[in-house]
Protein backbone atom coordinates (compact mmCIF):
# COMPACT_ATOMS: atom_id res chain seq x y z
CA UNK A 1 0.00 0.00 0.00
CA UNK A 2 1.71 3.10 -0.79
CA UNK A 3 2.34 6.27 1.31
CA UNK A 4 0.83 9.62 0.79
CA UNK A 5 2.23 11.51 -2.30
CA UNK A 6 3.11 15.02 -1.21
CA UNK A 7 2.81 16.07 -4.38
CA UNK A 8 -0.81 15.82 -4.21
CA UNK A 9 -0.91 18.93 -1.86
CA UNK A 10 -1.17 20.82 -5.10
CA UNK A 11 -4.35 19.06 -5.55
CA UNK A 12 -5.93 20.57 -1.96
CA UNK A 13 -8.49 24.06 -2.74
CA UNK A 14 -6.47 27.17 -1.87
CA UNK A 15 -8.63 30.08 -1.12
CA UNK A 16 -8.03 32.83 -4.01
CA UNK A 17 -6.78 35.80 -3.69
CA UNK A 18 -10.26 37.57 -4.81
CA UNK A 19 -12.74 35.29 -3.41
CA UNK A 20 -15.52 36.82 -0.82
CA UNK A 21 -16.56 35.68 2.47
CA UNK A 22 -18.60 32.35 2.10
CA UNK A 23 -16.66 31.37 -1.14
CA UNK A 24 -14.45 29.05 1.15
CA UNK A 25 -16.51 26.71 2.26
CA UNK A 26 -19.13 26.07 5.03
CA UNK A 27 -19.24 23.43 7.53
CA UNK A 28 -22.00 22.40 9.52
CA UNK A 29 -20.76 20.48 12.83
CA UNK A 30 -23.53 18.54 14.69
CA UNK A 31 -22.23 16.98 17.94
CA UNK A 32 -21.75 17.25 21.70
CA UNK A 33 -23.60 16.22 24.74
CA UNK A 34 -23.24 16.40 28.84
CA UNK A 35 -20.80 13.50 29.01
CA UNK A 36 -18.44 14.21 25.98
CA UNK A 37 -18.78 18.11 26.75
CA UNK A 38 -15.04 19.13 24.38
CA UNK A 39 -15.48 16.95 21.77
CA UNK A 40 -17.61 19.13 19.13
CA UNK A 41 -16.16 21.92 20.51
CA UNK A 42 -12.43 20.56 19.44
CA UNK A 43 -13.85 19.72 16.00
CA UNK A 44 -15.15 23.28 15.85
CA UNK A 45 -11.72 24.71 17.22
CA UNK A 46 -10.01 23.75 13.85
CA UNK A 47 -12.89 24.25 11.29
CA UNK A 48 -13.07 28.10 12.49
CA UNK A 49 -9.88 28.16 11.04
CA UNK A 50 -9.99 26.98 7.43
CA UNK A 51 -13.14 27.51 6.35
CA UNK A 52 -15.33 30.69 6.43
CA UNK A 53 -18.24 29.65 7.78
CA UNK A 54 -19.27 26.97 10.70
CA UNK A 55 -22.44 26.39 11.49
CA UNK A 56 -22.37 24.98 15.06
CA UNK A 57 -25.39 22.86 16.66
CA UNK A 58 -24.57 21.09 20.38
CA UNK A 59 -26.43 20.80 23.30
CA UNK A 60 -27.58 24.19 24.96
CA UNK A 61 -25.01 24.29 27.31
CA UNK A 62 -22.33 23.65 24.59
CA UNK A 63 -24.06 26.80 22.20
CA UNK A 64 -23.33 28.86 25.51
CA UNK A 65 -19.83 28.30 25.75
CA UNK A 66 -19.53 29.23 21.69
CA UNK A 67 -21.53 32.22 22.12
CA UNK A 68 -18.84 33.43 25.03
CA UNK A 69 -16.56 32.19 23.00
CA UNK A 70 -16.74 34.53 20.03
CA UNK A 71 -12.92 35.54 19.60
CA UNK A 72 -12.59 31.94 17.64
CA UNK A 73 -15.70 32.23 16.35
CA UNK A 74 -16.60 34.91 14.44
CA UNK A 75 -17.08 33.67 11.24
CA UNK A 76 -20.35 31.21 12.17
CA UNK A 77 -23.53 30.88 13.32
CA UNK A 78 -24.81 28.64 16.62
CA UNK A 79 -27.53 26.72 15.83
CA UNK A 80 -30.19 25.22 18.05
CA UNK A 81 -30.93 21.22 17.93
CA UNK A 82 -34.73 22.41 16.31
CA UNK A 83 -33.22 24.54 13.85
CA UNK A 84 -30.48 22.11 12.24
CA UNK A 85 -31.92 21.56 9.01
CA UNK A 86 -32.62 24.74 7.92
CA UNK A 87 -28.28 25.46 7.71
CA UNK A 88 -28.08 21.83 6.15
CA UNK A 89 -29.04 23.13 2.34
CA UNK A 90 -26.73 25.98 2.85
CA UNK A 91 -23.41 23.70 4.61
CA UNK A 92 -21.06 22.36 2.04
CA UNK A 93 -20.39 19.59 4.39
CA UNK A 94 -21.81 18.41 7.63
CA UNK A 95 -19.97 16.53 10.11
CA UNK A 96 -22.06 14.26 12.63
CA UNK A 97 -21.03 12.72 15.68
CA UNK A 98 -18.48 14.28 18.35
CA UNK A 99 -19.33 14.45 20.99
CA UNK A 100 -22.90 12.71 20.10
CA UNK A 101 -23.81 9.96 23.12
CA UNK A 102 -23.06 6.62 21.45
CA UNK A 103 -25.88 4.50 23.06
CA UNK A 104 -28.91 3.90 21.13
CA UNK A 105 -31.57 5.50 23.51
CA UNK A 106 -29.76 8.64 24.86
CA UNK A 107 -31.43 11.51 23.76
CA UNK A 108 -29.78 14.29 22.03
CA UNK A 109 -32.69 16.80 21.51
CA UNK A 110 -35.97 15.13 20.71
CA UNK A 111 -34.30 11.86 19.49
CA UNK A 112 -31.42 9.88 20.12
CA UNK A 113 -28.08 9.66 18.50
CA UNK A 114 -29.05 6.81 15.95
CA UNK A 115 -32.68 8.56 15.20
CA UNK A 116 -30.46 11.90 14.37
CA UNK A 117 -28.30 10.59 12.32
CA UNK A 118 -29.83 8.49 9.95
CA UNK A 119 -33.10 10.60 9.74
CA UNK A 120 -30.87 13.88 8.36
CA UNK A 121 -28.80 11.27 6.08
CA UNK A 122 -31.88 9.81 4.47
CA UNK A 123 -33.43 13.18 3.85
CA UNK A 124 -30.66 14.71 2.32
CA UNK A 125 -28.81 12.06 0.64
CA UNK A 126 -26.93 14.18 -1.67
CA UNK A 127 -24.99 16.42 0.56
CA UNK A 128 -21.34 15.85 1.87
CA UNK A 129 -20.76 13.78 4.90
CA UNK A 130 -18.24 13.00 7.45
CA UNK A 131 -19.55 10.29 10.00
CA UNK A 132 -17.83 10.04 13.38
CA UNK A 133 -17.73 9.41 17.06
CA UNK A 134 -21.47 8.76 18.56
CA UNK A 135 -22.77 8.46 15.12
CA UNK A 136 -20.38 6.25 13.54
CA UNK A 137 -20.71 3.32 16.27
CA UNK A 138 -24.62 3.75 16.51
CA UNK A 139 -25.65 3.80 12.52
CA UNK A 140 -26.36 0.99 10.35
CA UNK A 141 -23.80 0.48 7.22
CA UNK A 142 -25.88 0.12 5.05
CA UNK A 143 -27.75 3.34 5.11
CA UNK A 144 -24.05 4.74 3.81
CA UNK A 145 -25.09 3.63 0.32
CA UNK A 146 -27.91 6.46 0.05
CA UNK A 147 -24.62 9.13 0.60
CA UNK A 148 -21.99 10.44 -1.92
CA UNK A 149 -19.08 8.97 -1.11
CA UNK A 150 -19.60 9.70 2.51
CA UNK A 151 -16.00 9.92 4.89
CA UNK A 152 -16.38 7.65 8.19
CA UNK A 153 -13.61 8.56 10.82
CA UNK A 154 -13.42 5.39 12.85
CA UNK A 155 -10.58 4.42 15.14
CA UNK A 156 -10.05 0.55 15.52
CA UNK A 157 -12.99 -0.59 17.90
CA UNK A 158 -15.14 1.60 15.77
CA UNK A 159 -14.01 0.02 13.33
CA UNK A 160 -14.91 -3.80 14.58
CA UNK A 161 -18.46 -2.23 15.47
CA UNK A 162 -19.02 -1.09 11.92
CA UNK A 163 -18.39 -4.85 10.47
CA UNK A 164 -20.51 -6.19 13.08
CA UNK A 165 -23.37 -4.71 12.39
CA UNK A 166 -23.50 -5.61 8.71
CA UNK A 167 -26.63 -7.58 7.48
CA UNK A 168 -25.23 -9.27 4.75
CA UNK A 169 -24.06 -12.70 6.76
CA UNK A 170 -21.68 -13.60 3.76
CA UNK A 171 -20.51 -10.14 3.51
CA UNK A 172 -19.36 -10.08 7.06
CA UNK A 173 -17.78 -13.32 7.64
CA UNK A 174 -15.55 -12.29 4.28
CA UNK A 175 -14.65 -9.09 5.66
CA UNK A 176 -13.71 -10.61 8.75
CA UNK A 177 -11.56 -13.15 7.71
CA UNK A 178 -9.25 -10.47 5.48
CA UNK A 179 -5.99 -8.71 7.01
CA UNK A 180 -7.02 -5.67 8.24
CA UNK A 181 -5.80 -3.75 5.14
CA UNK A 182 -8.02 -5.45 2.76
CA UNK A 183 -11.07 -5.15 5.53
CA UNK A 184 -10.61 -1.51 5.07
CA UNK A 185 -10.34 -1.84 1.10
CA UNK A 186 -13.59 -4.23 0.85
CA UNK A 187 -15.32 -2.35 3.35
CA UNK A 188 -15.07 1.03 1.53
CA UNK A 189 -15.86 -0.43 -1.45
CA UNK A 190 -18.98 -2.71 -0.38
CA UNK A 191 -20.37 0.61 1.36
CA UNK A 192 -19.44 3.18 -1.15
CA UNK A 193 -17.61 5.18 1.10
CA UNK A 194 -14.09 6.70 2.43
CA UNK A 195 -13.07 5.27 5.74
CA UNK A 196 -10.28 7.11 7.79
CA UNK A 197 -8.93 4.31 10.08
CA UNK A 198 -7.15 6.13 12.92
CA UNK A 199 -3.91 4.09 14.55
CA UNK A 200 -0.38 4.38 14.61
CA UNK A 201 -0.43 3.97 10.69
CA UNK A 202 -3.45 5.35 9.19
CA UNK A 203 -5.52 3.68 6.42
CA UNK A 204 -7.26 5.99 4.09
CA UNK A 205 -9.38 3.34 1.57
CA UNK A 206 -12.13 4.88 -0.82
CA UNK A 207 -13.83 2.14 -3.20
CA UNK A 208 -10.93 2.77 -5.92
CA UNK A 209 -7.82 3.04 -4.03
CA UNK A 210 -5.78 3.19 -0.63
CA UNK A 211 -2.83 4.31 0.68
CA UNK A 212 -1.34 4.40 4.30
CA UNK A 213 -0.23 6.97 6.42
CA UNK A 214 2.75 7.00 8.57
CA UNK A 215 3.74 9.14 11.44
CA UNK A 216 2.52 10.74 14.94
CA UNK A 217 3.34 10.23 18.26
CA UNK A 218 1.76 8.87 21.04
CA UNK A 219 1.19 12.13 22.37
CA UNK A 220 -1.53 12.08 20.03
CA UNK A 221 -4.07 9.05 22.01
CA UNK A 222 -4.75 11.72 24.25
CA UNK A 223 -8.72 12.50 24.74
CA UNK A 224 -10.27 14.95 21.67
CA UNK A 225 -7.09 14.44 18.84
CA UNK A 226 -10.03 12.31 16.86
CA UNK A 227 -11.98 15.21 17.12
CA UNK A 228 -9.69 17.99 15.83
CA UNK A 229 -8.96 15.42 12.98
CA UNK A 230 -12.61 15.23 12.15
CA UNK A 231 -12.76 19.06 12.03
CA UNK A 232 -10.14 19.02 9.99
CA UNK A 233 -11.10 16.55 7.35
CA UNK A 234 -14.68 17.65 6.90
CA UNK A 235 -13.29 21.15 6.64
CA UNK A 236 -10.75 20.44 3.90
CA UNK A 237 -13.98 18.05 2.39
CA UNK A 238 -15.75 21.53 2.09
CA UNK A 239 -13.54 22.22 -1.54
CA UNK A 240 -12.14 19.02 -2.23
CA UNK A 241 -12.77 15.23 -3.04
CA UNK A 242 -13.36 12.65 -0.38
CA UNK A 243 -10.43 10.80 -0.94
CA UNK A 244 -7.73 13.60 -0.77
CA UNK A 245 -9.92 15.47 1.86
CA UNK A 246 -9.38 12.12 4.33
CA UNK A 247 -5.41 11.39 2.99
CA UNK A 248 -4.86 15.15 3.84
CA UNK A 249 -6.52 15.59 6.57
CA UNK A 250 -4.54 12.49 7.76
CA UNK A 251 -1.32 13.46 6.80
CA UNK A 252 -1.46 17.20 8.17
CA UNK A 253 -2.50 16.23 11.55
CA UNK A 254 0.34 13.75 12.04
CA UNK A 255 2.78 16.22 10.76
CA UNK A 256 1.12 18.75 13.87
CA UNK A 257 1.66 15.77 16.08
CA UNK A 258 5.14 15.74 15.11
CA UNK A 259 5.85 19.16 15.13
CA UNK A 260 4.56 19.99 18.49
CA UNK A 261 6.66 16.88 19.42
CA UNK A 262 9.43 18.55 18.78
CA UNK A 263 8.52 20.99 21.29
CA UNK A 264 7.13 19.76 23.98
CA UNK A 265 7.69 16.31 23.78
CA UNK A 266 4.41 14.01 24.43
CA UNK A 267 3.07 17.20 26.77
CA UNK A 268 0.65 18.12 24.35
CA UNK A 269 -3.36 17.94 24.27
CA UNK A 270 -6.21 18.05 21.58
CA UNK A 271 -6.28 22.24 21.63
CA UNK A 272 -2.64 22.55 21.17
CA UNK A 273 -3.12 20.03 18.20
CA UNK A 274 -5.89 22.46 16.47
CA UNK A 275 -3.26 25.48 16.91
CA UNK A 276 -0.53 23.85 15.39
CA UNK A 277 -2.49 22.47 12.33
CA UNK A 278 -2.49 26.25 10.69
CA UNK A 279 1.08 26.56 10.42
CA UNK A 280 0.97 22.57 8.87
CA UNK A 281 -1.30 24.27 6.47
CA UNK A 282 0.60 27.02 5.72
CA UNK A 283 3.74 25.26 4.83
CA UNK A 284 1.77 22.25 3.14
CA UNK A 285 0.42 24.86 0.61
CA UNK A 286 2.84 27.28 0.27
Amino acid sequence: MQEFDINDRKKLYNPPKNSHKGQNGKLLIIGGSELFHSASLWALKVASRIVDMVFYSSIPQNNEIVLRAKEEFRDGIVVPRGKIEDYINEADCILIGPGLPRKVGQEVGDDDTKELTEKLIKKYQGKKWVIDGGSLQVLSPEILMLLREPILTPHIKEFELLKLKIKNEKLKMTIQNLKLEKQVKLFAKEFKCVILLKGQIDIICSSKKCIKVPGGNAGMTKGGTGDVLAGLVASLYCKNDAFLAACAGSYINKKAGESLFKKVGYFFNASDLADAIPQVMKKLLA
